[in-house]
């Protein structure tokens, strides 16, 4: 070990020179912590759909490469796949398992956490302040529930957070350091969010275009300048994967799942664009979105399926940007362009998740949780220093700590059979915490050097931590004894609302499939197990084990036997992807012998043309119901 080696690893472990010396460890237990709840007991495919395009892409390059559900790459899943592309190294180095799927998921929310704290103790410089800041917004960040709940699944929500977080990170550098660089890796990061998860990503572009017009060391030809730059450098890093598929000939590459004309242009304006915001569903594709997770309105995020997941501490989210804009209140330590840039985040996203009237998940919402921690974290430090420094503004924290417990007994009381006593312990908390500040204050205490100021101002701080995140850890605890809902996952207890049409309970236990069906993780999607083990026995030299009318069947047969399925109809049923002429030359090739066509759409959805050409051409199997052998 040479001389130099040793301090930079002590280094990494306490912090640089000027650093409190608990803020380091506090930092790394924070992390570790992150990492047992996400990785606690991991267990099953989480969502099917994804996992099955993994396990393809373990089989294909090409499927790898496409993101197609089944290995010989027929349709893609509906997303783009740049999440699916780091699941699927990890499973190609470690051998496809829930371990091998998972774990990129875990260290990118942990990383998420890190970034977080780094960000916010960045803005208020190597300061006390700046570092119980960072701590704070890192512990939300860690236990908000709908976080913890996403981060235990596959869908891409975990990689889109990481990216966003990553651009934020160097946007904000690009401020504090008025250098162009950053500002063009913050481009850059967001357009491979938008590779992750389409146009969301872009939800945070407002909030760093107007923090860096506002707040750049620059003057405003230049600012205009850089942000145009940064903007070539987001239609770049955003579009390659588009315009590389799109100008592949179509008959050589799998459909694009999702899409009505088979291109990626058409998925991003259409079902992952406009149609999330407007509810512009196509015919027999449509699965109620509103219902995932409530009503669209601005009550959405507060509704009995949404609260436990991410409305904690909007409350005080509120009140901290309320009194971020008041200049009188704003101490030495304030950094304006943080508070836009994070302000800017959450408001948008609020915005747009409450008034969407398409599709809706609750996991959604995870991708406010970087900005709802960053602004406790912030709140938190800028109204204790106001409340110490002056009577006039000492209200603002009691005020906020009242609001915040309050909404969380709100929260728990809605499900008085789970805990019953937490919302009592959070509403005891509340008022001690309120009590206390009022009182520090009313009577000069807080002023004051004396051993009852600190006494006192220690008790009202650790329940006011106690009133705001008991109800968000109860939750996101609560994750770790549940298997995974991979279609909608979610954490708490069961609000009795379900997670779509025929969907589980939410943070309840999927539904249970009828005698002789597997529902999860093998042999199912609703076929028979009977039905499966003869398709494996008999597909001979087929390319594909057999075409079945939509993701759900096709993600459930390949994950249980490794073979290529096509799902016909993609995700929902409804995509265009199989015609008679398609199907007859797969047929006539020898690459496809079986079909079922049932299942593709539910009522009014599918292709009838398809299901009447293999129901007039191809022979029934007997004993195996609504299967059919086109090479009889």
């Amino acid at each position: 070990m040479t001389a130099v080696a040793a301090p930079a690893r002590v280094r990494a472990l306490t912090g640089a020179a000027g650093d409190p010396r608990w803020s380091r460890p506090a930092m790394w237990t924070v992390l570790a912590a992150a990492f047992v709840l996400y990785a606690w007991a991991l267990s099953g495919d989480a969502n099917e759909y994804y996992a099955a395009a993994v396990l393809s892409g373990t089989r294909s390059w090409k499927a790898f490469f496409f993101g197609a559900i089944d290995a010989g790459s027929f349709i893609t899943v509906d997303k783009p796949p740049l999440a699916l592309w780091v699941m699927g190294l990890s499973a190609r180095i470690f051998g496809y398992g829930t371990y091998s799927m998972l774990m990129p998921q875990v260290l990118a929310g942990v990383a998420a956490v890190g970034t977080v704290y780094s960000a916010v103790r960045r803005s208020f410089g190597r300061t006390r302040q700046g570092h119980v800041a960072a701590l704070v917004a890192a512990v939300v960040m860690t236990l908000t529930p709908i976080t913890v709940a996403i981060n235990r699944d596959n869908n891409p929500d975990t990689v889109l957070v990481l990216l966003l977080v990553l651009a934020a990170w160097f946007c904000l550098e690009s401020l504090r350091t008025a250098r162009l660089r950053p500002l063009l890796l913050a481009a850059l990061f967001v357009g491979l969010g938008f590779n992750a998860k389409m146009l969301q990503a872009y939800l945070v572009v407002p909030a760093f275009g107007v923090a860096y017009l506002v707040c750049a060391r620059h003057g405003l030809a230049r600012r205009v300048g850089h942000l145009l730059a940064a903007g070539v450098v987001l239609v770049a890093s955003s579009a390659w994967w588009m315009v590389v598929v799109d100008l592949w000939p179509a008959a050589s590459r799998p459909y694009v799942g999702g899409s009505t004309d088979n291109t990626v242009r058409d998925l991003v304006i259409g079902y992952n664009g406009l149609g999330r915001i407007f509810g512009q569903d196509r015919a027999g594709g449509g699965f109620g979105g509103a219902n995932f997770g409530g009503q669209a309105g601005a009550g959405r995020l507060f509704n009995d399926v949404m609260a436990g997941q991410i409305s904690w501490l909007l409350p005080f989210c509120a009140v901290a940007l309320a009194f971020a804009v008041l200049p009188r209140a704003r101490g030495t330590l304030f950094d304006g362009a943080a508070w836009l840039l994070w302000g800017g985040w959450l408001v948008v996203h609020h915005a747009v998740f409450s008034f969407s009237s398409g599709t809706f998940h609750p996991y959604y919402t995870t991708a406010m949780a970087p900005a709802v921690a960053a602004l406790t974290g912030m709140g938190a430090t800028l109204m204790w220093q106001a409340y110490r420094r002056s009577r006039g503004w000492a209200w603002a924290l009691p005020a906020a700590v009242a609001v915040t417990g309050g909404w969380a007994f709100v929260v728990l009381r809605r499900t008085p059979e789970w805990l019953p006593w937490l919302a009592w312990v959070v509403l005891g908390a509340t008022t001690v915490a309120v009590a206390g500040f009022v009182a520090a204050s009313a009577t000069g205490l807080v002023a004051g050097r004396g051993r009852m100021a600190g006494r006192v101002t220690v008790v009202a701080g650790v329940a006011a931590l106690v009133a705001g995140l008991a109800g968000p850890a109860a939750y996101a605890v609560s994750s770790l004894g549940t298997p995974v809902n991979g279609t909608n996952p979610t954490a708490g207890p069961s609000t009795g609302r379900t997670g779509g049409p025929g969907g589980p309970p939410l943070g309840g236990e999927p539904p249970q499939g009828e005698p002789g069906v597997r529902e999860r993780g093998s042999m199912g999607g609703g076929v028979a197990d009977s039905t499966v083990q003869y398709l494996v026995a008999d597909q001979g030299r087929a390319t594909w084990l057999v075409a079945v009318g939509s993701a759900r069947q096709a993600s459930s047969i390949i994950l249980s036997t490794g073979r290529p399925v096509i799902a016909m109809g993609g995700f929902t049923g409804s995509d265009p992807a199989m015609t008679v002429p398609r199907l007859r030359e797969l047929v006539s090739s020898g690459r496809l012998r079986y079909v079922l066509p049932g299942g593709r759409g539910g009522p009014g959805g599918g292709d009838t043309a398809v299901t009447t050409w293999v129901t007039a051409n191809c022979a029934a199997v007997d004993g195996h119901t609504g299967l059919y052998d086109c090479a009889h």
